[in-house]
């Protein structure tokens, strides 16, 4: 039975952790880890700050579709050889320049990134809107349609 998106949410909770993936020039993936800051009540949305001169950000105002890999940990189930929860999101990319925004998504935990909270000078966010979801928890595999 596939999965819905209250349950992708649920398994996505204690993920922090993920990769971001972006067409580079020339037609290259670039990839780089990023962090959700705790913010994983998913809801097909995910937010990620940066600065605004990085080269993930000229990707995306030349393509914003993404690629969002996440993995889970196993957890109890680990210990009878389980892995975590595998998940990829497909979607698009939206540049976020908006202070109020920043604040609506601020963890402390970004202080140290970002020593000036939501007003540190370059900040940017950028926002995933998932089309497609695709899972895989060592057993079930399927895909959601956001």
């Amino acid at each position: 039975m596939a999965k819905t998106l209250a349950e992708i949410s649920e398994a996505m909770r204690d993920i922090d952790f993920c990769t971001l993936a972006t067409h580079a020039e020339g037609g290259a993936i670039g990839a780089r880890p990023m962090s959700n800051n705790r913010n994983v009540d998913f809801d097909g949305d995910a937010w990620f700050f940066t600065y605004d001169d990085r080269v993930m950000i000229k990707d995306i105002e030349r393509d914003p579709n993404v690629g969002v890999t996440y993995l889970g940990s196993a957890g109890l189930k680990g210990m009878l050889g389980a892995p975590g929860m595998f998940l990829h999101v497909e979607g698009r990319a939206e540049l976020v320049r908006d202070r109020a925004t920043f604040s609506e998504h601020w963890d402390k935990s970004l202080d140290r990134w970002f020593p000036q909270g939501p007003d540190t000078p370059g900040t940017i966010m950028i926002k995933v809107r998932a089309s497609r979801i695709h899972y895989w928890d060592g057993e079930e595999e399927g895909e959601l349609r956001v």
